[in-house]
């Protein structure tokens, strides 16, 4: 299958993911060539959408246009293998689309859940996030576990609930962040049972012992999470899965670290893991998965001592 190619000689969205800092483009090299190119053709086009949505240097009105060409050009995309895109990551993901059969209405999940990002910035009930996650998150699961290949339909749990821990991860890591962009993604009711107010959020700060409360509340979620995806991937679907188990370790090591060290949180640096930390868990993921032994420890803040790195 080809692509286009940029200036340099690589796909567009090749240097859409060498771009990224995310720790999803780590997790592709493990995977066979034709399934890590139809990958980043995937998280390029996610990265595209999320970045419009974050663009405030653009008037929303504008945002939610170029969404919405996004959207049309998806959908076009999904219908027709023929289709020919004027924008260049989604004519790089048409082919793999119908190679793989992704489902349009993940990908119109996922845009509206960008679409949320431009006129909700506050989200009062637990469900209320679940629903926002689903959409930024379990949905790109979905979409992946397509290209990985699956046996079990219990694949789409996996890749719901992981998504899900994914993103609430995310959420803890991006307090501060998301604050500067007047955005609180934590649930209204979990700062009202915490007494924290929405003021000391946007304006970074929390009382020290309320912030440990919060990052304990949020993690035992995401933790949760972490544990049912973990029970849901099938000894049959694990070897498929290395690029999610990869994911699924990096961020659970992130979420302890930030368990460990929750007034970071509120500091300019953002928490990260050390390189170290992360070869590591690459390693680990591909011992295991190549010789096919037990899934992945993570879910439970007992598996490992909180990580210092």
């Amino acid at each position: 299958m080809n692509s286009m190619a940029s200036p340099s000689g690589h796909s567009v969205s090749h240097q859409v993911t060498k771009g990224s800092s995310s720790n999803l483009a780590i997790a592709f090299f493990p995977l066979p060539r034709e399934k890590r190119s139809a990958m980043t053709a995937l998280y390029a086009f996610c990265r595209c959408v999320d970045d419009i949505a974050d663009n405030v240097d653009v008037a929303i009105e504008e945002r939610k246009n170029l969404l919405k060409e996004w959207q049309q050009n998806i959908r076009s995309a999904c219908a027709d293998a023929s289709f020919s895109s004027h924008l260049p990551v989604i004519a790089e993901l048409t082919p793999w689309i119908h190679r793989y059969q992704l489902s349009f209405e993940d990908f119109n999940d996922l845009i509206e859940g960008m679409e949320m990002d431009l006129h909700l910035n506050r989200y009062s009930t637990w469900k209320d996030l679940e629903a926002y996650c689903y959409r930024v998150a379990s949905t790109v699961g979905l979409l992946s576990i397509r290209i990985f290949g699956y046996q079990v339909p219990s694949a789409r749990r996996y890749a719901f609930h992981l998504g899900q821990a994914l993103q609430l991860t995310n959420i803890l890591r991006d307090i501060r962040d998301d604050a500067m962009l007047q955005r609180i993604y934590l649930p209204l009711e979990l700062l009202s049972q915490l007494d924290i107010s929405e003021t000391e959020v946007i304006e970074c700060r929390i009382p020290k012992a309320k912030l440990a409360d919060l990052v304990e509340k949020m993690s035992a979620v995401a933790s949760k999470h972490y544990q049912m995806a973990r029970e849901a991937l099938s000894p049959l679907d694990r070897p498929n899965m290395i690029a999610s188990e990869m994911m699924a370790n990096l961020y659970w090591r992130l979420l302890k670290k930030i368990k460990s060290q929750p007034q970071d949180l509120l500091r300019p640096e953002k928490i990260r893991l050390s390189k170290v930390t992360k070869i590591s868990v690459i390693m680990q993921s591909v011992i295991f998965h190549r010789w096919s032994l037990r899934n992945l420890s993570y879910g439970s803040f007992g598996d490992l001592e909180p990580s210092k790195r």
